[in-house]
């Protein structure tokens, strides 16, 4: 969807035989996936600096007891979590670092660094 939406607004058509990643470098435009994988590093930094009260953390570290259905395992919440850490190459202890976890995790952002001077 978003592809088309960069086509529309550009005026660009299919019959142009330009390339959706194309399209994205053209304009500044970063995947969809980045951005939401931006969002949950985001919010997994928040947690880790939580307090061991706080709600956030107890329900990240929340293990549910009991047997798991045959069959294939569902995609879990921490599952992806910890597929996005591996991708940007730090470690949940370094959440801490702000600035670090930040520089790792954050993609380009057309609307912020577009209209920066």
């Amino acid at each position: 969807m978003e592809a088309k939406m960069l086509r529309w607004a550009s005026g660009v058509t299919r019959l142009d035989n330009l390339r959706n990643e194309d399209m994205r470098k053209r304009y500044g435009v970063v995947h969809i996936q980045e951005k939401m994988r931006e969002q949950r590093l985001r919010w997994l930094s928040h947690v880790l600096c939580a307090t061991k009260q706080s709600v956030e953390k107890i329900a990240h570290e929340f293990e549910v007891p009991g047997k798991w259905p045959r069959g294939r395992p569902r995609q879990r919440w921490a599952d992806t979590l910890h597929k996005d850490v591996k991708i940007i190459g730090l470690h949940p202890d370094q959440a801490h670092e702000r600035s670090k976890w930040r520089l790792q995790s954050r993609r380009a952002d057309p609307a912020t660094t577009r209209n920066k001077r």
